[in-house]
């Protein structure tokens, strides 16, 4: 006899529950087993996200990492549980693939990235979202004063790469402050109206149905006193290059309050179900003297997620949701077979609810 999660079951017992279950494709690891989790990232983002205190927490839990060989056939290579390729998922319907490489490409592109916030119509959510005005240019650079003025784009502009490709030129940002300084930018690329927005860019990071919100200091506001003063092209640092977040800092109240939660939530949940991704955060700014009237600026798939609060446990829940909510699709499709296994668990284990087995199966 043997106790499972404090109830009394037969060794037999528990063997044919074992059998059964694995029959009838449950597919839920068993307790003894890891969740293993295959991964191919840049030797950057592996330092970066993969950190000792994650695998630490992680292996706690029974998540095991995997470094995807990609000089060898990924066939070759697992058994996987959760695991980013394409192929893979194809010939492996049972495996949970994050996030599906289509997907990920729509991010890569500044002209269709953020098309899916202009689509949403959130209302009653106590605030508006929206997108600051832009123009793309593929053309020479002689071309994008025209441009400018033909779209009634007002200075200063900020200029971003159109493609997003993981290199640090494609993350290089300029703000121009006047018609001569546009035609030595380099198409093609995406020309922004810069937005007042009190120095403060709210990064929204996305896993899964979780949400982490983290204030982040920007360029600060300009005037249009300080606009008749300044000319030129002037590069934008990076917002994670800022070394302090903004979190901690004495600001005031109308820059620093959070988005609302419930414009945050429909936001997040819109947005994962347009995109088809799980994984990716939200740079938001305030326009400067509103409350309730935001913009987004960016959306990033897996972003730097070493720097959100707390990631390590957030990350580890998500990955063990991912198996647990395919476990559940598995039991729902099962129709008769699934109707005989509660029977059949009934009448062998007494009063074992099948919440009790999730540890199990």
């Amino acid at each position: 006899m043997k106790k499972l999660n404090g109830k009394i079951v037969d060794e037999e017992e528990k063997k044919v529950v074992e059998t059964y279950s694995n029959g009838v494709g449950l597919g839920f690891p068993h307790s003894h087993q890891n969740l293993v989790v295959g991964y191919a990232l840049t030797v950057k983002k592996e330092t970066s996200f993969l950190k000792p205190n994650f695998r630490g927490l992680a292996r706690t839990k029974g998540i095991k990492f995997v470094c995807i060989d990609v000089n060898r056939p990924l066939s070759d290579q697992g058994p996987f549980d959760v695991v980013l390729h394409k192929d893979y998922r194809h010939k492996h319907p049972e495996v949970t693939v994050l996030d599906p490489p289509d997907a990920i490409q729509h991010l890569r592109n500044r002209k269709s990235m953020l098309q899916d916030v202009v689509d949403l119509n959130l209302s009653d959510c106590h605030g508006k979202v929206g997108v600051p005005r832009q123009i793309v240019v593929t053309k020479d650079p002689s071309s994008i004063p025209y441009e400018v003025t033909k779209a009634g784009l007002k200075l200063p502009l900020v200029a971003k790469p159109l493609l997003v490709d993981g290199t640090a030129k494609s993350h290089k940002l300029f703000v121009a402050y006047d018609q001569l300084s546009l035609a030595k930018l380099e198409p093609p690329l995406v020309l922004q109206e810069f937005v007042n927005h009190g120095g403060i860019v709210f990064k929204v990071y996305i896993v899964g149905e979780s949400i982490t919100v983290v204030r982040r200091f920007s360029l600060p506001n300009h005037g249009k006193r300080d606009l008749s003063k300044v000319a030129g092209m002037y590069p934008v640092p990076r917002v994670s290059s800022y070394l302090s977040s903004a979190d901690d800092a004495d600001l005031d109240p109308s820059i620093a309050e959070h988005p609302p939660r419930p414009l945050l939530e429909k936001l997040a949940t819109e947005l994962r179900r347009r995109l088809g991704l799980r994984l990716f955060n939200i740079d938001m700014i305030r326009e400067h003297g509103t409350r309730d009237v935001f913009y987004v600026i960016d959306i990033n798939y897996f972003p730097g997620y070493g720097k959100m609060p707390d990631y390590e446990r957030v990350f580890t829940e998500f990955l063990l949701s991912l198996v647990q909510s395919k476990f559940k699709k598995r039991i729902a499709t099962l129709g008769s077979d699934y109707e005989s296994f509660v029977t059949f668990i009934a009448t062998r284990v007494g009063h074992l609810s099948l919440e009790d087995l999730y540890g199990h199966l």
